[in-house]
């Protein structure tokens, strides 16, 4: 199981646990409502949090690869170019 399914698992369960509690809570109807709203927004700026470290972390990677990349392929050019003039002086 991925970390994706494991923290948005672990959201929802506790947005659920939250609401169940503030649902039962014996507060007046306008303070539960308060609670609930707080919460929702709690929980949507902790989802955004975990999606821009999601986002960073593929940014963060994506360059990694980027950058392997371009290094193979100097090196595999270099080794090309060595080759080549192997096979020149072979064949002088």
């Amino acid at each position: 199981m991925n970390s994706g399914k494991i923290i948005s698992s672990l959201l929802i369960g506790a947005a659920a646990g939250a609401l169940l509690g503030v649902l039962f809570a014996p507060d007046k109807g306008s303070e539960t409502r308060k609670k609930i709203s707080q919460k929702g927004t709690d929980l949507t700026d902790g989802i955004k949090e975990k999606f821009n470290e999601f986002v960073d972390g593929i940014a963060d990677k994506l360059g990694n690869a980027r950058d392997e990349a371009s290094d193979m392929y100097a090196k595999g050019k270099e080794k090309a170019a060595n080759m080549k003039d192997n096979a020149q002086q072979a064949f002088s």
